[in-house]
């Protein structure tokens, strides 16, 4: 029964439907320190882990299929119009080194102008050693000049040397591959009219492949050019392929929220073939971070919350900033440190035991031998430094009725310390058998300044009140004292 009336008033937590005392409607549940028995540690199977800290490579997974570089591609067209004869390169798919014949074709512009550089030739030859001045210049220029238009046309320097050296025009003129791959569009066909603007093969090599990779908006700030990459394929089981991001596009799709990053595979062996469908992981060093276990954080949506074991059980809740989960932990950037022992699971129940002490005011005392100091968060944490609260009531003890309440708040050099939020709550479980509810008061106390504060209190009633004091700084708990307290007067 006590079980199901902790999980109905954390219910009702959650839900809004009540409110901690002290806290806003639209503020994050209180949390406060708690101690568990190693029964119910066990009972609820509590695990802890160490705060490392350690060199991080983040992982994102991805798919994408297999494209040609474009980089590699090659088209073959003619600068002259003309009629092909023979086809060499005849087939689709089909590997051409480079400088290998693909077609023949003849025209007869092309002819024109090789008779033209012919003649030019010729000219020059019979006015060679003429004596007037300017004449055989004259000639040596125009034949640069026809040399030139053939050039233009895409003529090998080759063909045109064959030209001088035999002085005779060929029928047909032989195209040769501009680069070595594989013919991926041939529109090439015998006794076909083509033009200049007519592609006629489309050539590529796959020694180098592409992967577009999308990767989310959120995870695509992580993602720098030269980051390393594996894929693997389904065809090739137990093998990976190594490649490096190449490319990040500029923008990203509204639909998706993903981006654009191109993969560039080295593919000597020729197994990655375009139209493959593989898996990217992107590796994504990160340097050298503190990490813990993802199940050692509670994430509320308001707030992050890690839980440090103090030891006997004791745990202190501690905010914390994440940053991104790499596999099974996260990236801490404030609140922890390397070194720290946390809860690693049943957080959520640990979080509500808090969240219940923290606003019925009963969370259980330092087991006995261990100092109320010893409850405190240890000297090593930079978030939680060391302190000590002294509480003071006036009279002493208090009274039914309207009291005063002093404390001095100190760390642990004993210097005091100013600018923290103190709250202190009075309770007194119900007793039915008197019918008699249970009683709630909580006091806040005010800065004095050098450490110092103060505040006001009225017991409803006089009898044993348990007291529970809670200091505060920047969103962190620094010191806590739970104690019981005898107040005179009647009920």
């Amino acid at each position: 029964m006590k079980r199901i009336s902790t999980i109905m008033f954390l219910a009702l937590i959650l839900s809004g439907t009540l409110t901690p005392a002290g806290a806003a409607d639209n503020s994050s549940p209180a949390l406060a320190p708690i101690q568990l028995t190693p029964a119910r540690r066990q009972l609820i199977g509590l695990t802890f882990a160490t705060v490392q800290r350690r060199a991080v490579d983040k992982s994102i997974e991805t798919t994408g299929n297999i494209e040609p570089d474009e980089q590699l591609q090659a088209y073959v067209q003619t600068r002259f119009a003309g009629w092909i004869k023979q086809v060499f390169a005849d087939q689709s798919y089909q590997y051409v080194r480079r400088g290998q014949p693909l077609f023949t074709i003849y025209s007869p512009d092309l002819a024109s102008t090789e008779q033209e550089y012919l003649l030019a030739l010729e000219a020059q030859d019979r006015v060679a050693d003429s004596t007037v001045a300017g004449v055989a210049a004259g000639a040596k220029s125009l034949t640069a000049a026809a040399a030139d238009r053939l050039a233009l046309l895409g003529i090998p320097r080759r063909e045109i040397a064959r030209l001088a050296r035999e002085r005779r025009v060929r029928e047909v003129l032989t195209i040769y591959s501009p680069a070595a791959g594989y013919i991926v569009e041939r529109n090439a066909l015998p006794n076909m009219y083509v033009q200049p603007d007519t592609k006629l093969y489309s050539i590529t090599s796959f020694s180098t492949v592409w992967i577009y990779a999308a990767v989310f908006q959120d995870e695509i700030g992580l993602v720098r050019a030269g980051d390393r990459a594996l894929l693997t394929i389904d065809a090739y089981p137990g093998e990976s392929f190594a490649g490096a991001v190449d490319y990040i596009w500029p923008q990203i799709d509204t639909v998706t929220r993903t981006a654009r990053v191109r993969i560039a595979f080295k593919n000597s062996a020729g197994k990655l073939k375009p139209g493959m469908y593989g898996r990217v992981r992107l590796g994504i060093p990160m340097g050298y971070q503190t990490v813990i276990p993802a199940g050692g954080v509670l994430r509320t949506g308001m707030r992050n919350i890690a839980f440090i074991d103090r030891g006997s059980g004791y745990l202190t809740p501690v905010k914390v900033e994440l940053g991104p989960r790499v596999d099974d932990q996260l990236i801490v950037y404030r609140g922890l440190r390397a070194g720290d022992r946390i809860v690693a699971s049943a957080n959520f129940l640990i979080d509500s035991e808090s969240q219940i002490q923290a606003a019925a005011g009963t969370f259980a005392p330092p087991p006995a031998g261990v100092s109320a100091n010893a409850a405190q968060p240890s000297a090593h944490d930079h978030t939680n430094p060391a302190a000590t609260l002294e509480i003071v009531t006036i009279p002493n003890p208090p009274v039914s009725g309207r009291n005063r309440i002093s404390a001095r708040l100190k760390d642990s050099h004993g210097n005091p310390i100013a600018g923290a939020h103190i709250s202190v709550t009075f309770s007194m479980a119900a007793m039915p058998a008197m019918g008699m509810a249970a009683m709630r008061v909580q006091a806040t106390l005010t800065d004095r300044a050098n450490g110092d504060y103060t505040g006001n209190f009225t017991l409803p009633g006089g009898g044993t009140w348990q007291v529970t004091a809670v200091a505060t700084k920047n969103d962190e708990t620094i010191a806590s004292r739970q104690f019981d307290l005898s107040a005179a007067g009647g009920m």
